[in-house]
């Protein structure tokens, strides 16, 4: 092979990775990695012959609980070595979803060098993704048909002192219409910020597909920064000189005020939206949950249509959070005498978070609060999530 052949070669096999395993020429191996087979196993593969030790670690795999209830870490799988170094392991059956994942090398947290497919997990990690096809997932992935729009949107925050970013999510043919929209504000959890939901939680196209199958209105979806000391996500911006104590910004409530005092009224006189209570929606998943019920909670006439999903009435101290609860008794009543029409709360039995759940819908039942409850297996994962912004957008602005 001449020299000028082989360094073209190098590079398609580096950035071509999808290839048939074992295909050889020369003496270069192209690894397939994952591979997906038709009963729906996979296949994960890892080059690594001096490696001592190699486990796959995914987000479909059960959490180990930590001490302190907040979690946990996950269960891993150990990968075989063949003798030209090749580690590799097979799952069996896994189910139609968008999965993340990342191997250990000798205690390293590493991606697949074969899989171009990645994605930023907020603060937490950054994980190789896995799209396995099947109906339960037909909603994630970009088909055929109109699209809609992501607008990254720089707006300035009196109330945090900050020039912020948030991503706005369009419909499809709002450019080329006149009409007004409905609005949904999608709030991320702890640790993330305003990239969550455009990427893990694919929201746009879910959105795109709900929309063009008619399964949902047409509708304009804010994603905001839920970080109160951010101005924008951290491979954005550097962070600010002084740390917020609390480092997700939970207890503060500075981003509540913010999003009811500045992201609502850009949003309101930027694009074109229906300017009432029956066409606002507002969600969240984990703090971004606990921001949704403290936003509804203070502002019970702002939304029609509420969603809390993995987050309830929890012992914030155990966050290093100190929590008023001498006012949710009137908060309830007040938020019920508003008549939203809609207030939905979504959580995973396997969720860190259930209890918490539990203690809400109890303390709701008490007041004879109207509400909607939505539970699945798993835990507190883009897994559920991205299945409840499937089920939320679909029962919206009706």
């Amino acid at each position: 092979m001449k020299f000028k052949s082989f360094k073209l070669f190098m590079l398609f096999g580096v950035l071509g990775s999808f290839t048939t395993f074992a295909q050889e020429v020369g003496q270069v191996t192209r690894l397939v990695s994952p591979e997906i087979s038709a009963s729906n196993d996979v296949t994960f593969r890892l080059k690594a012959p001096s490696a001592t030790s190699v486990k796959l670690s995914g987000n479909w795999m059960p959490n180990i609980p930590s001490a302190n209830g907040m979690g946990g870490t996950r269960k891993m799988v150990d990968m075989v070595k063949d003798d030209k170094g090749v580690w590799s392991t097979t799952v069996k059956a896994l189910a139609p979803e968008l999965y993340g994942y990342t191997f250990l090398v000798d205690d390293v947290n590493t991606l697949d060098p074969s899989n171009l497919k990645v994605a930023r997990d907020g603060t937490f990690r950054t994980e190789s993704l896995l799209y396995v096809p099947g109906a339960e997932s037909d909603l994630y992935w970009a088909k055929t048909g109109p699209k809609g729009a992501v607008h990254q949107i720089w707006y300035d925050s009196k109330t945090l002192n900050l020039t912020r970013r948030m991503q706005v999510y369009t419909p499809p043919g709002y450019d080329a219409s006149k009409d007004s929209y409905p609005v949904l504000y999608l709030l991320h959890g702890g640790g993330g910020d305003e990239e969550a939901w455009p990427t893990l939680g694919v929201a746009p196209n879910i959105l795109d597909n709900l929309i063009n199958s008619g399964k949902a209105k047409p509708m304009i979806v804010v994603m905001t920064n839920g970080n109160p000391t951010q101005a924008a996500a951290v491979v954005v911006t550097p962070p600010l000189p002084k740390a917020d104590p609390n480092p997700m910004g939970m207890a503060s409530m500075m981003f509540e005020k913010s999003l009811v005092a500045d992201v609502i009224p850009y949003i309101e006189s930027n694009f074109r939206v229906k300017k009432n209570k029956e066409n606002r929606a507002l969600t969240g998943l984990s703090m971004g949950g606990l921001q949704t019920m403290n936003t509804s909670f203070d502002n019970p006439n702002l939304f029609n249509y509420i969603g809390v999903m993995s987050m309830g009435f929890t012992d914030m101290s155990r966050f290093g959070i100190k929590v008023d609860l001498s006012k949710r008794d009137q908060q309830i009543e007040d938020l019920k005498k508003a008549k939203p029409s809609m207030y939905w709360i979504a959580c995973g039995k396997e969720d860190f978070l259930y209890e918490s759940v539990v203690t809400m819908r109890k303390e709701l039942d008490k007041h004879t609060f109207k509400y909607t409850y939505r539970e699945s297996p798993g835990g507190h994962t883009w897994t559920n999530w991205r299945v409840y912004l499937s089920e939320f957008a679909t029962m919206i602005f009706k």
